[in-house]
């Protein structure tokens, strides 16, 4: 049994992004079943689409930076009820058997996390993800909004939030240390306010100059413009901790050198290959490269409530469904300092 279903989405890697009608499973006994208010756009949306990964099944309905209202729970369901609140993120499901399961790491399941949309669920059925009017998920991956937090700043907090959150949470950023973000894109973006909002001394690192205002409007201290070879050179061992959100391949070894003595470079942006690493600048700082996936239920719940606890909310862009094709384009086109969110409920 299969409910039809509208959204907005793609049949082929060459295909527009345009409305279309798609089935969804019927609910089971442990779905919470959720009418959409808005979803953010995700730069690996556009990757997904054009199968750019190798991973993507059709036709597909993307988005996993999800919020809206609960219309229906299973009978089996006990933490949501009708009228609730709610946001779903990247994974919806896994095994939740495995050791990394268990340890409340559903991110590394063994058996691999189900992801949101474009592959198939554990009974074979391909996932569609948030760019439509409604979506079922088991209770176990699904958040609350905290109250008064407004929906459509929530959304990217599901992807982009958590996806920095996770690594300045794990590798210390607070006061007294010094954090640089590469790239003032939709990652960046969320980088520099959770890092201010954590007591950071925070950097924009980025080849152009005329984001300063922007980097500044986000919370960061400085900005450092990765092409000034003299203000590079000066800025050599200044970082504890440096968070790369480029979401296309290049080199990294202008930003090793950065980091102060066992500090590290944590790779947040699409797994592309790396154009070169220099050995001696890590082994001779004891500086580390590393690189950062999502979060956790738990830890995407963490940053939800964090950014209402502290009033981190992204810089978004609202659009209607219309506008999809054009957000993909510019995204193509490189960084924004701001996401775009689909406004669904009108879409």
């Amino acid at each position: 049994m299969t409910t039809t279903a509208k959204g907005w989405g793609v049949t082929s890697p060459e295909d527009t992004i345009h409305a279309l009608q798609f089935e969804r499973r019927d609910p089971r006994d442990n779905d919470v079943t959720i009418a959409i208010s808005h979803c953010g756009i995700c730069h690996s949306d556009i990757h997904f689409a054009h199968d750019d990964w190798g991973m993507s099944h059709y036709p597909m309905v993307p988005g996993h930076e999800i919020v809206g209202t609960v219309t229906a729970v299973g009978d089996s369901v006990s933490r949501f009820k009708v009228g609730d609140r709610v946001a779903v993120g990247c994974m919806v499901d896994s095994c939740q058997a495995c050791d990394f399961c268990e340890d409340g790491e559903e991110q590394f399941c063994a058996e691999m996390p189900t992801f949101t949309y474009g592959i198939p669920d554990r009974s074979g059925e391909i996932t569609q993800g948030g760019y439509s009017d409604h979506i079922l998920v088991r209770e176990e991956f699904v958040c609350r909004v905290p109250d008064g937090m407004d929906m459509a700043h929530a959304a990217p907090l599901l992807c982009a939030g958590i996806t920095t959150y996770s690594p300045l949470k794990r590798w210390g950023a607070g006061p007294g240390t010094r954090v640089g973000v590469v790239g003032l894109g939709g990652l960046g973006n969320m980088a520099v306010k959770l890092a201010a909002a954590m007591g950071a001394e925070v950097t924009v690192i980025t080849t152009s100059p005329e984001k300063e205002a922007a980097a500044r409007a986000a919370g960061a201290n400085d900005i450092l413009v990765s092409t000034d070879e003299a203000a590079m050179e000066a800025a050599v061992a200044r970082f504890h901790i440096i968070l790369d959100t480029i979401p296309v391949s290049h080199s990294v070894d202008p930003y090793t050198a950065l980091l102060r003595p066992k500090g590290t470079l944590v790779l947040a942006g699409a797994p592309e290959p790396i154009d070169s690493v220099s050995g001696g600048t890590l082994i001779f700082g004891s500086r580390a490269l590393a690189g950062t996936m999502i979060g956790s239920i738990a830890e995407t719940q963490e940053v939800l409530d964090f950014c209402a606890e502290h009033d981190v909310l992204p810089d978004i862009e609202l659009i209607d469904g219309e506008g999809i094709a054009k957000a993909w384009e510019t995204l193509a086109k490189g960084d924004l300092p701001h996401r775009y969110v689909i406004h669904m409920e009108g879409a």
